[in-house]
């Protein structure tokens, strides 16, 4: 208790971030030594310490980078928060991690497809990272968590542990919180800002060995995450998306340039668990894309001609359109 206060008036102290304590530490030797040297004030101090009650009161936990609990992949980075807090199941953190990222605003096709790809994690005992952000960020979490058992996520905030961003994703922080682990470095009940956000990504980044990017604008944050993973010497996959799609831009970019590698799915991690199931998906949308021309067909036309009900055929019309591929037009698809 007393070596977490300690660290903890430190690094909050204004103008002292993971940097500049360890150059103190390097100093001074001693946390001691250094709080000997600030000269804080009572009312700082009270500050702090009335934030370490408020924790634990919500079962809040702190680790400091001496803690065998700390994340493995967070530690091997360079200027690593020196303190985090943790609300959750703490032994997730101590599970083979997968990051993955990508833009508030995707497309069902793509969140489906990364919730799906998240579940196949789970299921092979990973723990899902992101940062509980719309889109995306849901779908990945939202994925883990379809997964029997508990520690299947964490998702790192940008404010503190206990300050729910978006309000949206309400339901989805208390599921977090039942059945996976949700972490910070800033203090509890802290509202997150713009820089928050850098340094969120900077850590969502850090703490797996593979990040997987989806959906994300060209100058997105996913796209900073994932940068930050290739500085950080990480595995990097991005899922390939329609060329005039903006949200494209960002996962086309890194594989075109050689800084990602290609994700087609979860074959690309796990072998061929899901090829038979892929195959069958596949045939039916390249038989309707080869009952489609110039001439606008109706979906209940299409229906008959692939010999299935309207309903079985809807979701590959909506994947097709969004991959660009057909088009609605005069009340029926037409190729692109």
């Amino acid at each position: 208790m007393k070596d977490i206060l300690n660290k903890l008036l430190i690094i909050r102290t204004p103008g002292i971030g993971p940097v500049k304590y360890r150059s103190l530490l390097n100093e001074f030797n001693s946390d001691e030594n250094i709080l000997d040297h600030l000269d804080l004030t009572d009312d700082f101090i009270d500050t702090v310490k009335r934030e370490i009650d408020k924790a634990y009161d919500m079962g809040v936990e702190y680790i400091c980078d001496t803690d065998p609990r700390y994340p493995i992949g967070l530690l091997n980075v360079k200027n690593h928060p020196v303190v985090i807090s943790v609300r959750g199941n703490v032994k997730t953190l101590s599970k083979q991690c997968v990051s993955i990222v990508g833009t508030r605003h995707s497309t069902a096709a793509g969140m489906s497809f990364i919730s799906d790809i998240a579940q196949e994690f789970a299921n092979n005992d990973f723990a899902v990272v992101s940062g509980m952000a719309m889109g995306t960020d849901s779908a990945a979490h939202i994925g883990a968590l379809r997964t029997n058992g508990n520690s299947q996520t964490i998702a790192v905030l940008a404010g503190g542990v206990d300050y729910i961003w978006p309000l949206e994703n309400e339901s989805l922080y208390y599921e977090i919180l039942e059945r996976g682990a949700i972490i910070s470095e800033m203090p509890v009940g802290m509202m997150p800002n713009a820089q928050n956000f850098v340094q969120r990504n900077r850590w969502v980044a850090a703490i797996s060995d593979t990040l997987i990017i989806g959906e994300a604008d060209a100058k997105s944050g996913s796209m900073t995450t994932a940068r930050f993973a290739i500085d950080y010497k990480k595995r990097v996959f991005a899922i390939p998306g329609h060329p005039s799609d903006a949200r494209s831009e960002g996962p086309n970019y890194l594989i075109k340039n050689g800084m990602a590698t290609l994700c087609m799915g979860v074959n690309d991690f796990f072998g061929n668990k899901k090829e038979e199931k892929n195959i069958k998906n596949n045939n039916q949308k390249n038989e309707i894309l080869d009952k489609l021309g110039m001439i606008p067909v109706s979906e209940s036309v299409l229906a008959n001609l692939v010999k299935k009900s309207i309903s079985e055929i809807k979701s590959d019309l909506v994947v097709l359109e969004l991959q660009g591929l057909i088009r609605k037009q005069d009340g029926g698809y037409v190729l692109n």
